[in-house]
């Protein structure tokens, strides 16, 4: 291992990322040089929305720290997983005769912190996880160890915003569940024996907008005493562990 230690295998250069993603592989992130020009840097940002990758704008520096190859301005990580359309994601779930239960990650960028709530959403039951691509972290091989293997076994669904899979869940008819502080249900009081999905947010500014706007509930863990923080992947295992809990004694 070099000292990219959370990197990912790359791709290095103009043609052969546009080879890979024509091919079908996974591409986790794309690096451009902000100064960069051309026909194939116009087409690789085009199929990087077409394909929700992530995509940063950032000085040769930043590329020549990557890989020490020419790389024409550009660099990309490959994935480590695979990913699904979100839709098609809800249809799987559905067609397997289950009763969706999903995790939408809203601003959660610490790779460890994915790695966790992966271990717990498959543990508790959920059978999805949505990784909007504006907002959330590269799934690095810490993230994967983190998760124990968890993120090779869940699906993961990646969509360009949160907004969007908002827009697509409540098409399904899945409920929008918010996790706030001072959300105005407690867990223990909310339905979450129907098609739910869960959302959370960074520990340090919540869930966005959107979600406080939108959701169908809005949900607090209740808490003693005056300490009233708890790590976003703790906080995801109680409330997916509720959720268990209701489908179980529901049944």
């Amino acid at each position: 291992m070099n000292k990219r230690t959370n990197a990912l295998p790359l791709v290095v250069g103009r043609k052969p990322l546009l080879e890979a993603i024509s091919s079908g592989k996974t591409v986790e992130k794309i690096f451009l040089l902000r100064t960069a020009t051309g026909d194939e840097i116009s087409l690789i940002k085009k199929l990087s929305k077409e394909h929700n990758i992530p995509l940063s704008l950032v000085p040769v520096e930043k590329l020549n720290r990557l890989t020490r190859v020419e790389h024409q301005g550009v660099v990309a990580w490959t994935s480590l997983i695979d990913y699904v359309e979100l839709q098609d994601g809800i249809s799987h779930i559905v067609e397997q005769g289950q009763t969706p239960l999903m995790v939408l990650l809203d601003g959660v960028t610490d790779v460890r912190n994915v790695g966790a709530i992966a271990r717990s959403a498959l543990c508790c039951g959920a059978q999805a996880i949505i990784l909007p691509t504006s907002s959330s972290a590269s799934l690095t091989e810490e993230a994967v160890k983190a998760s124990a293997g968890a993120l090779q076994q869940i699906i993961l669904c990646r969509i360009a915003s949160t907004q969007q899979a908002i827009d697509v869940l409540s098409l399904n008819g899945i409920r929008v569940v918010g996790t706030q502080m001072h959300g105005s249900t407690p867990i223990h009081k909310a339905d979450l024996t129907g098609p739910s999905c869960i959302v959370m947010g960074a520990e340090d500014k919540g869930i966005g907008k959107d979600v406080l706007k939108r959701a169908d509930e809005l949900v607090h863990i209740p808490m003693t005493g005056e300490f009233d923080s708890l790590n976003v992947s703790v906080a995801t295992g109680m409330v997916l562990y509720e959720a268990q809990r209701q489908r179980i004694t529901a049944e």
